[in-house]
């Protein structure tokens, strides 16, 4: 059972008491991400998330990571579009230890000038290193593709042009603009009692911050194309057509088309793309969900000479689909295949910190497990069928990276 709690200031906790075992995952949720950036800042979210790494008033860098090496703990963070997370997980017999640790960053973390620059270049290599990985680059242009100049087309990294700019002035100002209490949710899940909501609402319970103004828009889906010639040894491409925003009633009709259609290892185009014609080494499809829109990828690598037939098979594919729709057996074993997912899970203290996290800030609500199963058995052929027909149409984006940099013949 999830007990949830808001504090005076408009901090959210969440808290998933699970006493069967012996460890505690603790997440510092934070509503804002590559999203609400501007061009100017672009990739601040990203750098302030490795920055809260460096030391604070009273521990250093090497003390922070010693903290958890000592107690055989974890703590990590990643940024997202919408959303920083900071978290960590150890026994539950140092769960206050880890609290008291990760309101030290959140709160103390002094941004100072040498630190600064050492990451900085961290950073630079991190993007430098992105670069060299053309199979992820490729999903970012489709972004960009898709959502032009919209905050959500932004690369979360941003870029060397941006990071140069980032002073420790400019990243409290972050903080006091977007750290704020009404848009930050702390999620436990673990072996400890409901009585942590306390030591919880101790450190962040009475904190003030800027005042909370949103500014996001809703971005508009575009049909574009956009390409990168670089030096590769495949060609790697990339549809998106346009999806539902998280938290959508029809989300799992589409969660399943998706898993038919390129989620798993017996779906659709992993069987004809890589097993039957022997095209690729790695294809697939996901679904994107946005808090207003979302994005259905479906990506292919492939040698560059192959590329036409590769995006004519990924054609032929989606014809097939929605035309003659999605079998009753693939309905069946996919649904199987999500509660199967979604029970295995549920066994790791991580997952449920992050799942109870992400609905809180998201969504505001949390769905029990026999919700969601009963969601997924409602989707009948037809309704997975209609989804298809509706996202696989004529309007998508396409980015490709190859040698060439030249298209598909057979794209319009």
């Amino acid at each position: 059972m999830i007990n949830r709690y808001t504090c005076q200031n408009g901090v959210r906790i969440v808290l998933e008491q699970i006493p069967t075992v012996r460890s505690v995952a603790i997440g510092v949720w934070i509503g804002t991400g590559s999203r609400n950036e501007h061009p100017e800042i672009n990739g601040i979210s990203h750098f302030l998330e490795h920055m809260f790494f460096k030391g604070t008033t009273t521990r250093s860098a090497k003390d922070i990571a010693e903290s958890f090496d000592s107690i055989g703990g974890q703590v990590n963070a990643f940024t997202s579009k919408e959303y920083t997370c900071y978290y960590a997980k150890v026994l539950d017999t140092h769960s206050k230890f880890a609290l008291d640790v990760l309101a030290d960053m959140f709160f103390n973390s002094t941004f100072v000038e040498e630190e600064l620059n050492k990451e900085r270049n961290v950073v630079l290599e991190e993007i430098k290193m992105y670069e060299d990985t053309p199979d992820d680059i490729v999903h970012d242009l489709l972004s960009r593709a898709v959502y032009e100049d919209h905050s959500l087309g932004y690369p979360i990294l941003g870029t060397e042009e941006t990071l140069n700019t980032f002073t420790g002035e400019k990243l409290k100002e972050y903080i006091h603009e977007r750290y704020t209490p009404e848009n930050v949710v702390i999620s436990i899940a673990g072996n400890v009692s409901d009585a942590f909501i306390n030591e919880v609402e101790k450190y962040f319970g009475s904190y003030t911050g800027g005042n909370h103004e949103s500014r996001e828009n809703t971005p508009v889906f575009h049909s574009n194309q956009i390409s990168r010639k670089k030096e590769t040894e495949q060609a790697h491409l990339c549809l998106g057509f346009e999806g539902l925003k998280i938290g959508h009633e029809d989300i799992y009709s589409l969660i399943i088309v998706n898993n038919v259609l390129g989620g798993s290892m017996s779906s659709r185009l992993f069987q004809e793309v890589r097993e039957q014609r022997g095209l690729a080494y790695s294809v697939f499809s996901y679904h994107s969900a946005y808090q207003d829109s979302g994005i259905v990828t479906v990506y292919g690598g492939t040698g560059a000479k192959q590329l036409d037939l590769l995006f004519e098979t990924i054609q032929e594919t989606l014809d097939k689909l929605k035309q003659d729709g999605i079998t009753e057996k693939e309905i069946t074993n996919t649904k199987e295949q999500l509660k199967g997912s979604l029970m295995l899970s549920l066994e790791s203290t991580n997952s449920r910190m992050s799942r109870n996290g992400k609905n809180e800030l998201l969504l505001k609500r949390h769905r029990s497990l026999d919700e969601i199963i009963e969601q997924i058995d409602q989707v009948t052929k037809q309704s997975a069928d209609e989804m298809a027909r509706s996202i696989f149409t004529d309007q998508f984006s396409v980015s490709l990276i190859s040698p060439d940099g030249e298209f598909p013949k057979g794209l319009k």
